[in-house]
């Protein structure tokens, strides 16, 4: 969503972007090295784009290849900030929605901390000692420069180069930033060869994948009140409603939403209000809603759509990736 209101303190934002670049860029700003090479996952806008169902594909994809895969994460939302390990049977409160998704879904070990090096350092303590090669996710982790990565990969699509720069527009860094990333992954839309070669016209010399998203969405007999709290909540509606669901309701909350009694009160009455017969929701509204998810009522269950990505020509990219990590398989840590 668009602010215009807002265009006056985007030079602003993009003055103290410009510094903490240069920063970074001329060594003012410490960049530390974890033991073990670093793939990082991101965006330049500031959610909706996939990362946590590419992040969840590339480790079950590089756990397959025979690596030892490990998540590296903020933990956004979590109450503490120190560096601990996610516990799949824990709350969105300790450890954040995604982490938590994540370690749900793959099984992988996902660590947290605000400064992801320390999450890192964690995680290298608790590596077996073996000699099968250890890969670390960086979930999020494009502007996130304080640690070093061996390969890039940044989430773009084609509503980016029509965006602006926050606080008026969604973009975390302008366009130019793009040139900072080792692969750039784009959706497999019927505008992707425009897009592709778009990037190529720019001057980007890397690999471009292209990422097939598919929804999953329950099975409902009747109409169904959706509800949501993530960045861009119309894909989750219009994806819906793309896979036949009828929907009655369309219920949209801050993204990263904490939810209380309050709110299933407010949405069980707006449901029967508008006839609907069950509700959906995202795999991550699933994860914050905890111990709340138990209680919906009977007469209005809760169904859960998931996302999932797919590389295409996935073999190829994964035989790259595997490639370009083999030289970098140790550092030392700085």
């Amino acid at each position: 969503m668009k602010r215009p209101w807002l265009a006056p303190l985007t030079p602003l934002y993009a003055a103290g972007l410009a510094v903490r670049n240069l920063s970074i860029e001329h060594g003012w700003e410490m960049v530390r090295r974890l033991r073990c090479p670093v793939i990082s996952i991101g965006n330049l806008s500031t959610g909706g784009s996939g990362k946590t169902p590419l992040t969840i594909a590339l480790g079950q994809a590089l756990t397959n290849r025979g690596l030892r895969v490990d998540v590296l994460s903020r933990g956004y939302g979590r109450r503490s900030q120190l560096p601990v390990r996610v516990d799949p049977a824990g709350a969105a409160e300790e450890f954040g929605d995604e982490p938590l998704l994540i370690a749900r879904q793959t099984g992988l070990p996902v660590f947290v901390a605000r400064q992801r090096y320390d999450a890192g350092l964690l995680a290298e303590a608790e590596a077996p000692d073996s000699k099968q090669s250890t890969v670390h996710l960086l979930d999020d982790g494009f502007q996130h420069r304080q640690l070093h990565r061996d390969i890039d990969i940044l989430l773009l699509d084609s509503r980016d180069g029509r965006d602006s720069l926050l606080p008026a527009g969604n973009l975390r860094e302008p366009l130019k930033a793009a040139r900072r990333a080792t692969v750039i992954a784009i959706p497999a839309k019927d505008d992707a060869p425009k897009l592709e070669a778009a990037l190529r016209d720019w001057g980007f010399v890397g690999p471009i994948w292209r990422l097939r998203r598919t929804m999953v969405v329950p099975s409902v007999d009747g109409p169904v009140a959706a509800f949501c709290g993530i960045a861009r909540p119309e894909q989750f509606f219009t994806g819906l409603e793309a896979a036949g669901v009828q929907l009655v309701e369309r219920l949209a909350f801050p993204d990263h939403h904490q939810y209380t009694p309050a709110n299933l009160g407010r949405l069980a009455t707006e449901a029967r209000d508008a006839g609907a017969s069950a509700f959906i929701t995202t795999e991550k509204d699933q994860v914050r809603l905890g111990a709340v998810s138990t209680t919906f009522p009977e007469s209005l269950p809760l169904k859960t759509a998931s996302l999932r990505i797919e590389i295409e020509n996935k073999d190829a990219a994964i035989e790259w990736l595997v490639e370009r990590l083999t030289p970098a398989t140790h550092h030392p840590p700085l």
